[in-house]
């Protein structure tokens, strides 16, 4: 009995071999699949929804940099620590900010890299 099971699956394996078109289909859904997951969940956008969105996120970091400046002039010792700051590297520069907690913006608990980048443009650059 098991001999004409296996006889039976072999045979079936020689019938279906699969043609071009059938080929070419399953191919052709598996693109449209993938497509649709990776759009749907897969956090993939297009060309102009990420420009859309690197604009957004420039702009709000303008817009929060302010308030780190705002943050900075409320700083007591802030002539040595702009110092401390124009001497340090670029590296340094967004490390020393954030450590400062200028780059933290209120209801917030760690600082933003981005909002200290635009910060630490807006403090060497418009200090004199």
């Amino acid at each position: 009995m098991e001999k004409r099971k296996k006889s039976s699956l072999e045979k079936w394996r020689q019938d279906v071999q699969p043609t071009k078109t059938a080929f070419s289909g399953a191919w052709a859904a598996c693109v449209v699949l993938t497509t649709i997951i990776g759009f749907v969940s897969g956090g993939w956008v297009t060309d102009r929804a990420s420009r859309k969105l690197d604009k957004d996120m420039a702009d709000d970091a303008k817009r929060m940099a302010l308030i780190c400046v705002a943050q900075f002039n409320q700083d007591p010792a802030k002539a040595a620590k702009l110092e401390a700051l124009t001497q340090a590297s670029g590296y340094e520069r967004l490390n020393y900010v954030q450590d400062q907690g200028w780059a933290t913006m209120p209801g917030e608990e760690r600082p933003e890299r981005w909002v200290a980048d635009e910060c630490v443009k807006l403090l060497l650059f418009t200090n004199p």
